[in-house]
This record gives C-alpha cells, structure tokens and sequence, in this order.
C-alpha cells in the first residue's frame, strides 16, 4: 500500500474534474452553500480532541446492533462520518480506508463508518465498495447531533439534490434533509476524542496515514 496515491490527491483530482464538467452556475452555488455551512461555526462547536464522545448503538448493514461501548472494549476506535452512498468524495474516503485496514487492524484498532442511509442502503455501500469494515446506519442523526456536525441543508441544495435524485429523506429514511459535515474521530479506550478533522468541505478528509500515525503514537504511551 505504499505507493498508493494518497487520499488527498484522489479528492483534488475528483474536485479538478468536477469543476471542469458541471454547469458554472451549479458550481458557484455549491461553492456558496459550502462556504455558508463554513461560516456557521459547526467546525468550532463539533467535539474536540479531549471530549468524551457520546454513546451510541447503531445497526450495521445486516441490521444488527453495533455499540461504541463494546467495540471500545477491544481497542480504539476510528469513527467516520460520511454523507452517504451519493457522494463520490465519500467512496474515495471508503476505499482509501479499506486499503489501510490490515495496518489498522495490526494497531488494535476498530474502523466503523457512519452515515444516516438505512440499514439497506449501507449494505449497498459496503458490496458497491468492497468494504470489510462495519457501516453504520445513523437515520435519526442522533450520533451526528451528539458530535455535533449534524445540520440542515439550504433550499438551494435540496433542489439541486432533488434535481439529480438524491432524494435524502428517502435514502436515509427519516424525512429529512439533514446530514453529518464529514468527520473523522480517533476514540480511545477510556472514551476520549483523541484526534478529531471536522471539515465543512465535504470534498477535503482526514488522511487515513495522519490517522495511523495518532493511533501507532497512542499505542507508546
């Protein structure tokens, strides 16, 4: 995996194409609408390094129940906020973690993904990406709100969501157009947020190799 580009270089290419194919106008609103969610303030007020993070008891794909708690029980965990299916930006950030995953494994630590698509819809992201890590289907959001990167999406979004079939309050089964800003949290054991990237941009992510680096660090103290 060493000679893998790296996560940040295959979102800046994604980013470059996009931007040279879609209509000017979607693009200028879709830059608006991110630099609007920016100035919110929900990267300030999301959970910190140091931070207890909430509890929570998701269902995977196969609808079983997946708690924080216990997989703290058996070492670190990297929690992953993603936006869903949808996203392209978040396919490259799945399969960018899927080719870390053995390292991840070998430091102990447990990777879930956590997105507000139905149980259903989770199980399509994990066979579409080959994914052997556990997705986790957050619908009512409650995970989201508890690390507080949940917010609403503007009007000019949700028409152009609409437009193109993203119809989230379908997707994600709760009637809402709500979604998690991408985030990445490093949990230790004790329940402490030990690295946290809440990025308002979803196409900019937590490069899994700084990721590992936090986690071979931990594992020296």
């Amino acid at each position: 995996m060493q000679n893998q580009e790296s996560l940040a270089l295959q979102l800046a290419s994604y980013k470059a194409g996009f931007i040279g194919r879609a209509p000017a106008q979607r693009v200028v609103m879709m830059e608006a609408a991110t630099a609007q969610l920016k100035s919110s303030g929900i990267e300030s007020t999301a959970l910190k390094v140091g931070d207890r993070a909430p509890s929570f008891s998701l269902l995977d794909a196969k609808g079983e129940q997946v708690s924080l708690n216990h997989l703290l029980e058996q070492g670190p965990v990297v929690a992953i906020f993603y936006r869903g299916a949808w996203c392209p930006y978040c396919n490259l950030e799945l399969r960018a973690w899927q080719a870390q995953l053995a390292e991840l494994k070998s430091l102990g630590a447990t990777l879930v993904a956590i997105s507000p698509q139905t149980p259903d819809n989770s199980l399509s992201t994990t066979e579409k990406n080959a994914l052997a890590f556990q997705v986790l289907s957050d619908s009512d959001l409650a995970a989201a709100h508890g690390f507080g990167i949940a917010f609403t999406l503007p009007p000019e979004l949700v028409d152009l969501y609409s437009s193109v079939g993203n119809n989230l309050p379908e997707l994600n089964g709760n009637g809402q157009w709500t979604l998690p800003v991408p985030a990445t949290f490093v949990i230790d054991t004790s329940g402490l947020i030990r690295f946290a990237h809440v990025e308002a941009d979803y196409r900019e992510r937590a490069e899994p190799s700084d990721v590992l680096a936090i986690i071979r660090a931990m594992g020296k103290e």
